[in-house]
């Protein structure tokens, strides 16, 4: 690609817009619409001359609640061009946390879809900051424009801005599966870092077709030259993705390319199987936001080419990607490992990617000298540095400084994760920090411990949590069952406690672990529906006689 003139992440589809201007962008499978590269590049360019015009100014925050599809993509771009910053928090974090994120960032202006204004008019406290509106479709009785008018109002020959590398480009709200959700402010460099990135890690070309379930690598692909197909899914309930609706994008435009979390891909793999249906198209499937099964890997082994790369990327909303594996490595070297509770292998670190564990803590540490390196193998807290971490959460110094260790002129991100590196320089993940279960005897770390449980075929998934006292809890492992015969009667339940209890005995990791409680479902994250929400299931714990 062209050296930029500026480090704007917009500039990216100017440059596609050039190379590919007749090319489609996106296509939306709800809709039928589909904008090429041309028309993306004029699209946002005149929503980013109305959105001047209507009195917005550069470097103001402005709160995006659209859904995903043509529209966010365009508006997200045309923000970009004007110098706006983006503030996208998701939806499935439930309204009182979305109020809470809002009032944390105190956006200027907000463009949403008629729900959401309604809801500003219910909560005005939350949105007193909020000066400019603009409503994504019909507007009722609430001021501002609509993105009809703002898109007549605008010019195609708008200058976008030139914006240097360290200038903010958007704010994400993390997920809040683990503590509350934090905006992560993202820089123009950064954004730039990360598709460069993606670019040569997962070897994309700009011819090919991808199908993103998720926002974020929506705009990504976008601004990788590559046609999106969006699919007919609620972006924020993956795991409940209507199965037909990803494998007919797949087999109708021929897709190449796809990102979606595991337990999106759980849904589809587990269609296909009993469907016998094959996806021969797929070169990549890239999968992330939880820890991936090596069962689910294997099932991929009848439905996709045998030179189909599936990769389980590592990575958080703050420093993305951090490491990566492949299908093949995970299931000929690291899986079987995995099963005797020697944690998840996510892989080597990614080139430009520095990875260190370091003693737990759960206070802030300031600076690189008062840190405590561990040794290799060394179950530690996992701390990365790279030029695309993000430096900072917005107006929140309180969590920036738990979270950022300063190193001289460069400064290093904790991931609020526990691993090990083992002598190949692959990273192990262990589980979230906050989620470990400290005894008086010992510390049990989630992943490693739920391994074992997870091998019993009635068990789909499992859950360790700890109760009592925060240094002197009691281990307790909770069950998600396959199939809810095992657990209707008294009898039934006292069975299949032995079977887990006799299991977890023969382990020197699970051994102190005597209590076993089942649970009908998980509640997990919104974002990829595969991280176990062990803090809610902790708390329900507590209640069980």
């Amino acid at each position: 690609m062209t050296q930029l003139k500026t480090f704007n992440i917009a500039a990216r589809l100017a440059h596609w817009a050039a190379q590919k201007p007749e090319s489609a962008a996106l296509i939306e499978m709800c809709s039928g619409r589909q904008i090429m590269f041309k028309e993306l590049e004029q699209e946002s360019s005149r929503l980013a001359s109305g959105l001047i015009q209507l009195g917005m100014k550069p470097g103001e925050r402005v709160l995006l609640m659209v859904p995903y599809g043509i529209d966010f993509v365009t508006l997200t771009f045309a923000m970009f061009k004007a110098a706006l910053i983006p503030v996208l928090i998701d939806p499935g974090l439930g309204k009182k946390n979305v109020l809470k994120c809002i009032k944390q960032v105190q956006p200027h202006g907000m463009i949403a879809i008629p729900l959401a204004h309604a809801i500003k008019k219910i909560f005005p406290s939350t949105f007193k900051s909020i000066k400019h509106n603009v409503t994504v479709g019909k507007k009722w009785f609430w001021d501002g424009t609509t993105l009809n008018k703002l898109r007549d109002s605008g010019k195609t020959d708008f200058k976008m801005a030139v914006m240097g590398k360290d200038q903010p480009a958007a704010i994400l709200f993390t997920s809040g599966s683990t503590g509350p959700a934090k905006g992560v402010l993202f820089t123009h460099g950064i954004f730039n870092h990360q598709v460069r990135i993606l670019q040569e890690q997962f070897n994309i070309q700009p011819d090919e077709t991808d199908l993103p379930t998720f926002p974020l690598f929506g705009l990504f692909s976008s601004g990788l030259g590559m046609t999106s197909i969006i699919p007919d899914m609620d972006s924020t309930k993956p795991a409940r993705v209507d199965p037909k609706n990803i494998i007919g994008p797949i087999q109708d435009y021929k897709i190449s390319s796809s990102f979606g979390s595991p337990a999106l891909w759980e849904t589809v793999s587990q269609h296909c199987l009993s469907q016998n249906i094959q996806l021969p198209t797929l070169k990549r499937i890239i999968m992330a936001g939880a820890p991936v099964s090596g069962d689910l890997l294997e099932r991929f082994k009848t439905i996709v080419d045998e030179n189909c790369k599936i990769y389980t990327p590592y990575g958080a909303t703050e420093v993305l990607p951090v490491s990566l594996i492949d299908r093949r490595e995970i299931l000929d070297e690291t899986w079987t490992l995995s099963n005797q509770g020697k944690g998840t292998c996510v892989g080597h670190p990614i080139p430009g990617v520095e990875i260190k564990i370091i003693e737990v803590s759960d206070q802030p540490i300031l600076q690189w000298q008062d840190v405590t390196e561990s040794d290799t193998n060394t179950v530690g807290e996992i701390v990365v540095r790279a030029e695309w971490a993000t430096r900072t959460y917005f107006n929140r110094q309180d969590l920036t400084q738990l979270a950022k260790i300063e190193d001289g002129n460069s400064f290093w991100h904790r991931m609020g994760d526990l691993g090990r590196l083992d002598e190949k320089n692959r990273l192990w993940f262990y589980g979230r920090k906050n989620q470990r279960v400290i005894t008086e005897l010992e510390t049990l770390y989630t992943i490693p411990c739920e391994a074992i449980f997870n091998q019993h075929p009635d068990v789909k998934r499992s859950a360790l949590v700890g109760i009592g006292p925060k240094k002197n809890q009691e281990p307790v492992i909770i069950i998600e069952p396959v199939n809810t015969e095992r657990i209707k009667s008294q009898a039934a339940r006292q069975k299949f406690t032995a079977e887990l209890l006799e299991r977890g005995a023969k382990s020197s990791l699970t051994q102190s672990i005597k209590k076993v409680l089942f649970h009908a479902e998980f509640p997990v994250d919104v974002r990829h529906n595969a991280k176990i929400f062990r803090e809610k299931l902790s708390l329900w714990a507590e209640n069980q006689k």
